[in-house]
């Protein structure tokens, strides 16, 4: 299932509408979002923060690697199906993450494998936002429930050190076995992405923090002692319920280039 967004308006030196049209299939829903539109308050938070920390998979990149390492691994079917199983049940998220990794065991070979076959496609404009970013001497992080393997290579690519990422950890043996994974990891577990943006502003005693991401466990970082402020990125995956009430909804990263200047 995938959505195709139409915007009305491409111009590169205005925000994006507030109209869009999701494709859902082979039906077609209308949405109105009125925080496309940043806040005075808010554009000049953006500009003058110290960090931001990114969500990896339908943000940063295009896919969603557990999903693509399992399809070349010959289990994308076993784990789309445990996964639409599990839909509506409360499941912990490490619970989950054994679960579906069980159903393939990862090996190191095939881990490095779909790396050289399947490279990483990152999102339009995602590049450019961070070279600026970080143009504007702005500390740039990674924060992920994948997995170290494959988000080190998208942070080589865009120039992000590896202390600032924070991802799960596959474990190999000696022959390259599939052991498990780091169960340290803030990540690794539910509310781990929160847990892990608090570590970083504490650690580093940022002002003004913001999260962008798309989905639920992006939006738990927003809160008292974590990110100060969080952006939606629904360019690859339209999630309603969290996109309507987040600071600011960006279909387009071409916005949060312009509005840095």
């Amino acid at each position: 299932m995938g959505f195709q967004i139409g915007l009305l308006n491409n111009n590169k030196n205005h925000f994006s509408p507030l109209i869009m049209v999701a494709a859902v299939g082979n039906s077609q829903k209308l949405g109105h979002f009125e925080n496309t539109i940043p806040s005075k308050e808010i554009l000049e938070q953006w500009k003058n923060g110290d960090a931001e920390c990114f969500d990896v998979d339908s943000t940063v990149c295009l896919d969603e690697g557990i999903n693509e390492l399992a399809e070349f691994c010959g289990a994308g079917k076993a784990v789309a199906e445990w996964t639409a199983r599990a839909m509506g049940v409360s499941v912990p998220f490490e619970e989950a993450l054994a679960a579906r990794l069980s159903l393939f065991n990862p090996s190191l070979a095939q881990v490095q494998n779909f790396l050289q076959q399947r490279p990483p496609r990152l999102s339009p404009g995602i590049e450019e936002l961070i070279q600026k970013l970080k143009a504007n001497h702005k500390h740039v992080y990674l924060i992920s429930e994948g997995f170290r393997q494959m988000i080190n290579h998208v942070a080589s690519i865009l120039g992000i050190p590896q202390e600032n990422i924070f991802a799960n950890q596959l474990l190999s043996g000696s022959s390259g076995q599939f052991l498990g994974f780091d169960e340290n990891e803030h990540t690794s577990r539910s509310g781990g992405k929160a847990i892990a943006v608090e570590q970083i502003k504490k650690d580093h005693g940022y002002k003004a923090l913001t999260m962008i991401g798309d989905g639920a466990t992006d939006f738990e970082a927003r809160r008292p002692g974590g990110a100060d402020m969080f952006i939606c990125y629904p360019g690859v995956q339209l999630r309603e319920g969290i996109a309507a009430k987040v600071d600011w909804l960006v279909f387009n990263f071409q916005d949060l280039i312009n509005s840095l200047g």
